[in-house]
């Protein structure tokens, strides 16, 4: 049977506008989907009766999936081809948000979120990995801005999207039009996408290091849901344990699943990473915690508190192709580094909300925190996926999209820690309101004082050109 053609110059104009189209796709449709189904979690929650910490559960299934596969399915996109690992995904996701549109119950659709972030895994680094094999350096941060801006709007219009099919249609909807979304998509990729990239093709696949990292990042996500209890505190310890044990490993095996090599004497990637490990951390709870607020604390419908939370990512969309352009021409750290602290300042406004917090005061917070967050991500790819040779994009890419998806894991598990502290497992209620309110103050206290952190970890790369 003949291959597919590997890599195409880049100088093909078509199949750049193909691998452009098709990763923009995918980039809408994740993120589309997580923002969306965030808005429908308190209809989710009546009708399933979940407590607080299981319907976080809702959400960090999806990540902690996509986490743990993230790496594996980037490094055999580079050994068995980017395109076939690409689509591959495109199909299950339309599967698995199809069954997830069928669940009676709230742990049969935790399942089908695991499901989801499975399929999610395996078109989150591949998407990047593409467009940096077919785009030259000098193109680059523009293209990546591309890509972040169809992220953002994916986010942009999933809450606003999200609200009005619940309240007319319910949460399940949701589902099916992903579903349909993710089946266009993969009919459009599979009769433009016509090469593929395997520049590792023939090197083997570390399968002990994927079940070792699997588990050992598992038992930390599952542990923070667990604590403060005894449970989740060995959980975060074995888990971190095994982490290491993965590290130690990756160092001694031929073909390592992290390639541990790239962190060393390159300190553009290891902050870069840190940065983005950090930033998502501080950032991507805003929309869940808000989300509870505004319906429950609010008085908010699903659509109501949709068009409130798209002020954030709407500005991330307008935003992150203007930075991307900018990392073309100046350094990628001081962008990024400057858009992590005006997150930082909208996380502290938010850490001062209340019941009677103005509606104008939590929009200003929300457009500065994205403001920000669009000043950050796509300079910050750019410096990542430009400090490794080509025949490691997957990794890179890969490792960057582990750091986003550990970061959104670790934000959601440390509201969930806080809610359990200060709430205790039971639904949210009027009966709790005082303590719910208490819970938001002390997450975005804690994420105002990890971005600031962040910001150190972002400017101590080494001066770098973005075009370099």
């Amino acid at each position: 049977m003949q291959s597919r053609p590997v890599a195409p110059p880049v100088t093909d104009a078509p199949a750049r506008r193909a691998a452009l189209a098709a990763a923009l796709l995918a980039s809408f449709l994740t993120p589309f989907m997580g923002s969306s189904v965030n808005i429908a979690l308190p209809p989710i929650g009546r009708e399933f009766s979940l407590d607080a910490v299981t319907l976080g559960w809702v959400a960090t299934a999806y990540i902690l999936a996509a986490a743990v596969f993230l790496l594996p399915f980037g490094r055999l996109a580079d050994i068995t081809g980017r395109r076939k690992i690409f689509t591959s995904g495109l199909g299950a996701y339309a599967a698995a948000s199809l069954g997830a549109a069928l669940v009676q119950n709230g742990g049969q659709l935790i399942v089908l979120r695991l499901l989801q972030g499975v399929s999610g895994a395996m078109l989150f680094g591949t998407g990047v990995a593409i467009l940096t094999s077919v785009f030259p350096p000098a193109q680059r941060g523009r293209v990546l801005g591309w890509n972040a801006a169809a992220v953002y709007i994916g986010l942009s219009l999933g809450p606003t999207a999200g609200g009005l099919i619940t309240e007319a249609f319910g949460w399940r909807f949701i589902f099916i039009l992903n579903a349909a979304l993710a089946a266009a998509a993969f009919l459009a990729v599979s009769r433009s996408l016509k090469f593929d990239f395997r520049e590792a093709a023939g090197e083997g696949f570390d399968m002990k290091g994927a079940v070792i990292y699997g588990l050992a990042l598992s038992a930390v996500i599952a542990g923070f849901s667990e604590m403060p209890d005894a449970a989740g505190v060995i959980l975060v310890v074995l888990g971190g344990v095994g982490l290491g044990m993965f590290v130690l490993i990756e160092t001694r095996t031929k073909h390592p699943l992290l390639q541990v090599s790239l962190f060393r004497g390159n300190p553009v990637f290891i902050y870069s990473n840190a940065a983005a490990l950090i930033n998502y951390s501080a950032t991507f709870a805003v929309g869940f915690l808000l989300s509870l607020y505004l319906q429950f604390a609010k008085g908010f419908s699903p659509a109501g508190a949709g068009l409130v939370l798209v002020a954030q990512p709407v500005l991330m969309a307008l935003i992150s192709p203007f930075a991307g352009r900018l990392a073309d021409r100046l350094e990628p750290r001081l962008i990024a580094s400057g858009g992590m602290a005006l997150s930082a300042a909208g996380l502290l406004m938010l850490a001062f909300i209340g019941r009677d917090t103005p509606l104008v005061y939590l929009m200003t917070a929300l457009v500065v925190i994205g403001s920000g967050f669009g000043f950050f991500s796509s300079p910050n790819t750019s410096a990542v996926m430009g400090a490794v040779e080509r025949k490691c994009y997957g990794v890179a890419a890969s490792t960057l999209g582990t750091m986003r998806l550990v970061g959104q894991m670790l934000s959601l598990g440390l509201a969930m820690l806080l809610f359990a502290l200060i709430i205790g497992r039971v639904p949210i209620s009027a009966a709790v309101l005082p303590e719910f309110i208490d819970s938001l103050r002390a997450s975005f206290a804690l994420f105002a004082a990890l971005s600031l952190a962040g910001v150190g970890a972002s400017l101590a790369r080494n001066r770098v050109a973005g075009a370099a």
